[in-house]
């Protein structure tokens, strides 16, 4: 049976974190983070630079304003909800088994670990790496492995930010012993008692007899004893948050200028990129929905050609989208919705000539569309009628290989020729005879039809035709095979098609 082990990722100053990751220009300053309703707004969390300012938790907005280099932010559970979200992804990426433990103004997830070794290396090895994973998603955090798991938890919660401990089998007490009591979460009723009693650490709390604990304090003093010695069990509960690539950002003044909401896009894309290429996937659309100022929602799709990560194709796309469709009014928040799927890959020959990117089709199909609009530029789809070419503008797609290599190859031997040239006929009991094209006189040896066809009867754009395929040998001996098309409420006939 293999031992339990767990890695407790804990990020503190929480709320503070999830506002600088999509703030990247805000992370070298001193911000505090306040909540409440005005003007009883209260800090809740704040960076390392703003404590050593002097900036403490629990200050209103006016003793605030006596430091005049601090940012001052509104509190997001919206981006804090979105933060949480990418940091479970992170450990779900380490072990399919997650709890995530509530903290009020802290991050913290374990992650049962237990036999990953020939998959993820050592404990040390896993501990450095969710520390980096967790890095690259803008989050600074701490990782404890130990085989209990509250040994886990209260050693993270102390462990300094970007800093790894791992404690060995039968040391978790040892470990524990000189971290304060007020690391447990515990009554205040039992606070009180152990601040009479003189009991300052965890290591006091193991040294109690646990008889004379029990008799004083009930089940929950034992219950104590034991979290202070490593040794309390826990039933773990893991988590399956479902895989959703959103990122969300509320801004503190309303947006008005594209250029500034591109600032924030690019930051958000780097979040959505990152956590795609995580798992191996790539972006296959993007969803913009912009809260505005009237209220109202502004919500923009793209859809490139083929899926992709690169970070500046999808900036430059939606910049040109947004162009295209502006809001109607200031922005309030941002929200990205991002659908992943599997990248493309195309195998070409050794001598096979190097095909165009696919990102510079986008970008241009972006640019055309944006100057002839949506509806204007595409892929021509065949509409089911039998009218002259009947066709309509569809979303251009990039075919998959299996596709194109199962589809039946079809060839014409039509040409349509468009426009239609205009022909004059002779007739001779309601059929062709001879005709005029192209400056040569024409005399019919076959004729076939006529083919009869009319639609759209249910509406104003009401069309009839009527067909002669024809086979006729001009003077010199040229032989010309044709489709001869005539409206019945028009006089005019016309060469619609030649046959090869």
């Amino acid at each position: 049976m293999t031992a339990e082990l767990y890695a407790c990722l804990y990020a503190r100053e929480f709320p503070a974190q999830a506002l600088l990751r999509l703030r990247p220009d805000l992370r070298a300053k001193a911000v505090a983070v306040i909540e409440g309703d005005p003007p009883l707004q209260t800090v809740c969390s704040l960076n390392a630079t703003a404590r050593r300012m002097g900036a403490a938790r629990g200050m209103t907005t006016v003793e605030l304003e006596t430091f005049p280099a601090l940012a001052v932010l509104l509190r997001s559970t919206a981006e804090e909800s979105s933060a949480g979200a990418a940091l479970l992804e992170c450990a779900g990426a380490f072990s399919p088994r997650v709890e995530r433990c509530t903290e009020p103004y802290a991050f913290a997830c374990v992650i049962d670990i237990a036999g990953t070794e020939r998959l993820l290396g050592s404990p040390e090895t896993v501990a450095h790496s969710l520390l980096e994973r967790a890095r690259a998603l803008g989050i600074v955090a701490s990782v404890a492995v130990s085989r209990n798991f509250y040994t886990a938890v209260c050693l993270a919660r102390c462990t300094p930010a970007t800093t790894a401990r791992l404690i060995a089998s039968r040391q978790e007490s040892a470990a524990l012993a000189p971290l304060p009591i007020s690391i447990l979460t515990m009554p205040e009723g039992h606070a009180e008692v152990f601040a009479l009693w003189g009991i300052r650490t965890l290591g006091m709390l193991a040294a109690l007899p646990e008889t004379q604990l029990i008799a004083r304090l009930g089940q929950g003093g034992r219950e104590l004893r034991l979290l202070a010695c490593g040794e309390a069990p826990h039933l773990f509960v893991p988590i399956e948050p479902e895989f959703k690539l959103i990122e969300r950002m509320e801004f503190d003044a309303p947006v008005e200028s594209l250029d500034s909401l591109l600032f924030v896009l690019n930051v958000m894309l780097q979040q959505l990129t990152a956590r795609a290429s995580a798992r191996a996937l790539a972006l296959v659309s993007v969803g913009v929905t912009l809260s505005l100022d009237n209220r109202s929602l502004h919500e923009r799709t793209v859809r490139p050609a083929l899926p992709s990560n690169d970070r500046q194709v999808w900036t430059k796309l939606l910049h040109l989208d947004l162009v295209a469709h502006p809001p109607e009014a200031a922005i309030l928040a941002l929200s990205l919705s991002a659908e992943p799927g599997r990248t493309s890959k195309v195998q070409l020959g050794l001598f096979s000539p190097q095909l165009p990117e696919p990102t510079r089709l986008d970008v241009t199909l972006a640019r055309i569309r944006a100057v002839v609009g949506e509806q204007c530029i595409g892929t021509p789809v065949l509409c089911d009628s039998h009218r002259q070419d009947a066709f309509r503008v569809g979303p251009f797609t990039v075919a998959s290989d299996a596709k194109v290599n199962g589809a039946t190859r079809t060839l014409s031997a039509r040409r349509q020729l468009r426009p239609a040239e205009s022909v004059y006929v002779t007739f001779l009991n309601q059929r062709p005879t001879a005709f005029d094209f192209r400056a040569k006189r024409y005399t019919v040896e076959r004729v076939y039809g006529p083919w009869a066809s009319s639609g759209e009867w249910w509406s104003p754009a009401l069309w009839q035709s009527e067909e002669w395929d024809v086979i006729a040998r001009s003077e010199d001996g040229h032989l010309l095979s044709g489709c001869l098309a005539h409206d019945p409420n028009q006089p005019a006939y016309q060469m619609v098609a030649l046959y090869d």
